[in-house]
């Protein structure tokens, strides 16, 4: 490869995987990050790019486990439903929530441009599709985008939904024109190609065993060196364990399974009408066309870990049950990883004792949040930006453990029983509104041509004498007993 040349995304990852290094010797740097997945590589980027010296620990490889693993979906916007978000801080301050959402999102795609992170393969729009008939619910939320949040969105009626997925599971839609999807693990590796060409230092195989965040300088132990820092960024997610318990057990880790398909052909195409991503309203599906003609889909969550090769057969039969037309498709790859969630659905971002801060919480979050969390602590950190502030009210919930998993499934079970019943019973509506159509309709034309058969009464004309209608005869007098006849 020559000097001027541009290297490809699969030479980014060969480098990276070359360039990979055990923190072997004690140092000291203005920001330790702990944790390189998207949030800590973004932090890390962004902290470098201010000029601050950075080094990130990372127990295992970069991206181990949850990061770039996902369908690479970014969009604005929470876990944390709309109402649910203003209830809790706010219209003003859900506003600016929002609004940093949507940075996010553009940050995310300022970074993953081609001349940066070649064969990045970005894709354009997101459709979010209703399980249920919900018109109503969908006007209503339109306006709240449009007008209180000034997301670009349009609404998407039932025909315009089905002539593009041809499924009857699916009824209205929101369409995000401004939202986008890219390959997570090439931007994952190019987020971490860009932070070491800005000085950041990444050190794999390097766990924490402990982390000391008292006093100035922070100290923070690995099995092999011990490094010293102004500022620490807790980035690990479910991953991070003994060195910040309390942290961990806060989060609710949940595994999502995603699968792709062998190339479909023109069959997928007469399907699939949209080349952006998909995902239904109740969370459970989520899919796109990826290298011209194959179908990435990912699966349900679940709060237990499991060899990702078992949900193969899952989501076979949950493709097949949407798209009947495709029948059973041959899966090719399967793959999966763990994400923290909070109780409250809400990432958790900002600082929590003078020098520790933390950027975690992202399931069901999307790579928006992670790039925002970046920016925002590495502003506050090297500028004083305090608008990490705004995540103040979404506080540290312990998620409760083992416990918390079981009562998790549970209620990941119930969820999608209760959307699977409330689907079958909007089709079911569906079908009895046709029927009756159908059934008003041919009585309608019943009646028609009864009318066109029945015989036409005309008025005579002018002057014709008018018929004589026959008179009953005249009563006869009742006669008394004893007279005469």
């Amino acid at each position: 490869m020559s000097e001027t040349s541009t290297p490809s995304a699969e030479e980014l990852e060969v480098a990276a995987v070359r360039a990979r290094t055990r923190l072997s010797f004690d140092l000291d740097v203005d920001v330790c990050v702990i944790g390189a997945g998207l949030a800590g590589l973004t932090v890390a980027l962004e902290c470098a790019r201010l000029g601050a010296s950075v080094a990130v620990l990372e127990g295992r490889q970069i991206g181990w486990n949850a990061s770039g693993h996902q369908l690479g979906t970014v969009m604005p916007g929470f876990s944390l439903g709309l109402d649910d978000l203003i209830a809790r801080v706010g219209l003003e301050s859900a506003r600016e929530l929002w609004a940093l959402s949507r940075e996010g999102a553009e940050f995310v795609r300022g970074n993953a441009r081609e001349e940066l992170m070649p064969g990045i393969s970005l894709s354009e729009g997101a459709l979010e599709v209703s399980n249920v008939d919900a018109g109503d619910q969908l006007i209503r939320r339109l306006q709240m985008l449009a007008e209180d949040f000034e997301t670009e969105v349009e609404g998407w009626q039932v025909d315009r939904v089905r002539q593009t997925l041809v499924t009857d599971r699916y009824f209205h839609g929101i369409y995000y024109p401004k939202a986008f999807q890219l390959d997570g693990r090439k931007y994952l590796f190019g987020l971490a190609s860009a932070a070491r060409r800005v000085g950041a230092r990444i050190f794999e195989d390097t766990p924490v065993v402990s982390v000391d965040s008292s006093g100035i300088r922070k100290r923070i132990v690995t099995p092999s060196a011990r490094l010293r820092a102004a500022h620490v960024v807790l980035a690990g997610n479910v991953h991070l364990g003994a060195p910040a318990r309390r942290l961990w057990e806060t989060l609710l880790p949940v595994w999502r399974y995603a699968a792709v398909t062998v190339p479909l052909g023109n069959r997928l195409d007469e399907v699939i009408g949209f080349k952006g991503s998909v995902s239904d309203s109740d969370g459970i599906d989520h899919f796109r066309i990826v290298e011209g003609n194959r179908l990435m889909w990912a699966s349900p969550e679940t709060t237990w870990a499991m060899r990702p090769q078992l949900f193969a057969g899952a989501i076979q039969r949950r493709i097949r049950t949407i798209f009947p037309k495709l029948g059973t498709v041959e899966i090719t790859e399967t793959w999966g990883g763990a994400v923290g969630q909070t109780v409250h659905g809400m990432p958790q971002i900002g600082q929590l004792r003078k020098g520790l801060w933390v950027a975690s919480g992202f399931g069901r979050q999307g790579l928006n949040t992670s790039a925002m969390a970046g920016q925002l602590i590495a502003r506050g950190i090297l500028w004083g930006d305090e608008r990490w502030r705004l995540f103040s009210p979404f506080e540290l919930v312990y998620a409760g453990g083992a416990s918390g998993r079981v009562a998790g499934f549970f209620v990941g079970l119930w969820g999608r029983g209760s959307s699977a019943a409330a689907g079958m019973l909007a089709r079911q509506r569906e079908r009895t509104r046709v029927q009756e159509g159908l059934r008003e309709a041919r009585i309608a034309e019943a009646n028609r041509v009864a009318a066109l058969r029945a015989p036409v009464r005309r008025p005579p004309p002018p002057g014709a004498p008018r018929p004589v209608r026959p008179q009953p005869p005249p009563a006869q007098p009742d006669r008394k007993e004893g007279e005469g006849g």
